[in-house]
């Protein structure tokens, strides 16, 4: 049965009227979850977490490639109809949670990969909480507004490039895979889509002595974006720091004061925030 049809069928069955709250749109393309495995790379010893199973579309076809597969549904009204669009498949374990709640590490017991069709609204909170709070997976692959996952990948000088830029850099290598039309979705969103790789790197990929004080100047870079950086770190309230100390850092590592925020990299924001540290301590 074409999987659209079967998608309308299934709601209509159990009476269930997707909650715009939830950011639920059920993707309807089988080539499309062919896709999303292809890229995924999914062997069978290797565990899934999935975020937002929906209906259980994809959920199939992970289970098809994967050891194990675990759905966390924050949607209690979809668990009777996951249980029974997936009987047939005994390594599909589904958990109802809040993704930015539940212990990944706990459900999985070892390293795992997540895949996942993310809510738009949740999509920035969610991968902050993968990457920062230390879990053991090894790699994502999520479908996100197109925006987004072009924000993720965006380089110095880029129209796109920002703060979300810099928190995935930092912690992954990260590679648009496919875009995606609104047209394959139930009901359709208003933009297009993406599905983002984020490979998780062993360490950083830079150095700082305060992580929480380097995306802070990060932050205040980029709160103002046409303002020189100067001036920028010099008036941010979360860093507090004389003017004099800003330009003093900027000239010890070789930026020029009149640049702004957006045409650095991560590894001269890495020196900058590094420098602005060590001199805040001695001051």
């Amino acid at each position: 049965m074409e999987i659209a049809k079967r998608t309308r069928e299934i709601l209509r069955e159990n009476d269930l009227r997707l909650k715009k709250g939830l950011g639920q749109n059920f993707l309807v393309d089988t080539s499309i979850l062919d896709q999303i495995v292809k890229v995924a790379d999914l062997t069978e010893d290797e565990t899934v977490i999935e975020i937002g199973p929906g209906i259980g579309a994809l959920t199939e076809k992970l289970a098809q490639s994967a050891g194990k597969v675990i759905a966390v549904e924050i949607d209690q009204r979809l668990i009777p109809v996951l249980e029974d669009n997936l009987a047939a498949y005994d390594n599909v374990e589904i958990v109802e949670g809040d993704a930015l709640e539940v212990d990944f590490d706990q459900l999985a017991g070892g390293d795992y990969k997540v895949v996942a069709n993310l809510p738009y609204y949740i999509t920035t909170p969610i991968l902050r909480r993968l990457l920062e709070e230390g879990f053991n997976v090894t790699e994502i692959f999520v479908m996100v507004q197109k925006e987004v996952a072009e924000r993720m990948v965006a380089q110095p000088g880029e129209k796109s490039y920002g703060v979300l830029s810099f928190g995935v850099q930092y912690y992954t290598q990260a590679e648009i895979e496919f875009k995606v039309p609104s047209s394959v979705f139930i009901p359709q969103p208003k933009v297009e889509s993406a599905v983002i790789s984020l490979k998780t790197l062993e360490k950083p990929r830079v150095e700082v002595i305060d992580e929480d004080f380097f995306f802070k100047v990060i932050r205040a870079s980029f709160q103002q974006r046409r303002k020189m950086i100067k001036n920028s770190l010099s008036k941010a309230a979360n860093i507090n720091l004389s003017r004099e100390v800003v330009e003093q850092a900027l000239e010890e590592v070789g930026i020029d004061s009149r640049v702004r925020g957006e045409k650095l990299s991560l590894e001269e924001f890495a020196g900058l925030s590094n420098k602005l540290y060590r001199l805040k301590k001695e001051n």
